[in-house]
């Protein structure tokens, strides 16, 4: 849970608001803003989505399923998470996720908890991603949609570190769920050290 300090700075006000693009994949709005200390801003755009789930799946070997897909914003392929945007039907985060998952790369199954929330750009857009852990999970058949070309790659969670600085990520969103799961698994292997030095 998110801190909060007596001396945080307030929330601007929303003097007017007006749409210029409503698109499934392109929704823009501009707000005329005045600060808490009276500032105005005339014209502030904000980048709409609905939220963003990942998944951090592991199977019962302790291997990420890793997605490459080509990222035409770019104009290369990276390992990725499987990820996606959650649609209408979707009765809750996780299903959103569990979907996304299965469709990738077929897999499902397994223990779920939710590992992390984080945003792409609190400045600029209004959305947050949500990633799952999911561990033990077990292959099935993908379904991935037509203009989808994924591979999937089953990578050991302790080869994922090398992955990373060695710039196989360039989705931040995706680089930072699996860097704090290393950190968690680095702390739990520290308190097993330090029970065994105890006795």
């Amino acid at each position: 849970m998110a801190d909060h300090f007596p001396d945080d700075p307030g929330p601007w006000k929303v003097l007017t608001r007006e749409y210029l693009a409503k698109k499934l994949w392109y929704t823009v709005r501009v707000d005329r803003v005045e600060t808490p200390n009276g500032t105005i801003i005339p014209e502030y755009w904000i980048n709409e989505y609905p939220p963003w789930v990942n998944v951090v799946a592991l199977t019962d070997r302790d291997e990420v399923v890793l997605i490459r897909q080509y990222r035409h914003g770019i104009g290369a392929v990276h390992y990725e998470l499987p990820a996606g945007t959650t649609d209408p039907g979707d009765k809750s985060l996780e299903e959103a996720a569990r979907r996304e998952l299965r469709e990738e790369t077929g897999y499902g199954g397994g223990r779920w908890s939710l590992l992390t929330t984080l945003s792409a750009n609190p400045a600029l857009q209004n959305n947050l991603t949500y990633t799952f852990l999911a561990e033990g999970v077990t292959a099935g058949a993908a379904a991935p949609e037509e203009s989808e070309e994924i591979t999937v790659h089953l990578t050991p969670l302790d080869k994922v570190e090398a992955l990373i600085e060695g710039g196989g990520f360039v989705q931040a969103l995706h680089a930072a769920p699996l860097l704090q799961l290393l950190l968690r698994r680095a702390r739990e292997h520290d308190k097993r050290e330090h029970h065994k030095e105890a006795r």
